[in-house]
């Protein structure tokens, strides 16, 4: 069994409602465990959501569900509660970790998660399929919603996250499902590692590297606007960095989202506080050094992305650099990304891309103010 999550009974000072659904599973009933850092991967999770000084979810508006707990029946009951209870201007979170597999019995490749009770002789019986998750997730009304996946457990040596599992399941979750998820306004999907590469977590460390340092997220240490919140891009920005830095290029959290068109709040941020005191929150406000103003900017005036007018290109911009399989949103918030950290061309700088958009529009003020900060 695993140790318990316990919960904090102060009372939550979120702005809006925050659910939460956190599941883990490292000793399966008919497959060979995973590390114990799966369970304290969920643990501190949950912990740091309902954290008064860190995220500020109320317990009574999270469920966890760890080893024994997380049966197929329980999760599926636990989404439909998801379903029941979420609005659609709230925050939901849903983690995973666990083993993810292919299943290829219908003719065609679809990913699903492994619950506890997975039976190897009964997959598609016993397991959720990516098809039924896409469609619980769909159920719930939120326009904010974050799923968190921790599934590309290959079997590999010890200092990796997972081990070998019988011949007859083949392990993984590929990326199309991962797009398949992530499909609906307001979803998102951060997923551990891209479908090639393996979750690590080092020997003796007690948490895997995807999770230390989304747990740093969340508990402050990524950039935020400094407004009382993080938003879903301040997450992925921080684990996207931090991963590869960790695991010497090894592990590459991808994000993957089909309509998104805010950059939502998905916690508090040090207990709602906003520049060292705590006070009102606005979940709508912030800048990073204008980066987040550049990018609501360009993602209104060149809406499919970077590609929308040639824009990027004219700005000395290498489109090859840039992933663009996502929404317009987070198109931009990618390649803006990559811009930030020295990528996306060789003549690229973010002063060359606002004065290419400003060819475009040379009256917009606020993009004139950018150019000067």
């Amino acid at each position: 069994m695993s140790e318990q999550f316990e919960v904090s009974s102060s009372k939550s000072v979120f702005p809006w409602k925050g659910y939460a659904l956190v599941v883990a599973v490292s000793n399966y009933r008919n497959i060979r465990s995973l590390p114990a850092a799966v369970l304290n991967d969920a643990n501190d999770l949950a912990s740091t959501l309902t954290s008064p000084a860190h995220c500020g979810y109320s317990p009574a508006n999270m469920r966890v569900l760890l080893d024994a707990e997380a049966s197929l029946k329980n999760v599926q009951d636990a989404l439909a509660w998801l379903a029941s209870v979420a609005g659609s201007e709230d925050s939901v979170v849903v983690f995973f970790s666990g083993h993810g597999t292919l299943l290829s019995d219908s003719g065609s490749i679809e990913s699903a998660l492994l619950p506890v009770d997975t039976e190897p002789g009964r997959l598609r019986e016993t397991s959720l399929p990516e098809g039924e998750l896409s469609s619980a997730l769909k159920a719930i009304h939120s326009a904010r919603l974050l799923i968190l996946l921790d599934a590309c457990h290959s079997g590999g040596s010890v200092s990796l996250k997972g081990v070998s599992v019988p011949e007859v399941i083949e392990i993984g979750f590929d990326d199309k499902s991962l797009a398949h998820l992530a499909e609906g306004v307001g979803r998102v999907v951060i997923a551990s590692s891209r479908s090639t590469e393996t979750s690590l977590v080092f020997t003796g460390a007690r948490n895997s590297v995807f999770t230390q340092h989304l747990l740093e997220a969340f508990r402050g240490e990524a950039s935020t606007s400094g407004d009382g919140v993080v938003r879903v891009f301040d997450v992925f920005e921080h684990v996207s960095v931090k991963v590869p830095q960790t695991t010497s290029n090894r592990q590459h959290p991808i994000f993957k989202a089909s309509d998104l068109e805010i950059n939502f709040p998905v916690s508090l941020d040090k207990g709602g506080s906003k520049g060292g005191e705590a006070g009102a929150v606005d979940v709508h406000s912030g800048d990073d050094s204008g980066w987040n103003e550049l990018e609501t900017i360009l993602a209104d005036l060149y809406p499919t992305g970077p590609t929308d007018q040639d824009i990027w290109r004219r700005a000395g911009g290498d489109l090859s650099r840039l992933r663009l399989n996502q929404s317009g949103r987070a198109s931009w918030f990618a390649s803006l990304l990559i811009l930030k950290q020295g990528g996306g061309g060789t003549l690229l700088n973010r002063g060359r891309l606002i004065q290419a958009a400003l060819e475009d529009f040379p009256n917009h003020g606020r993009l004139n103010a950018l150019l000067n900060r």
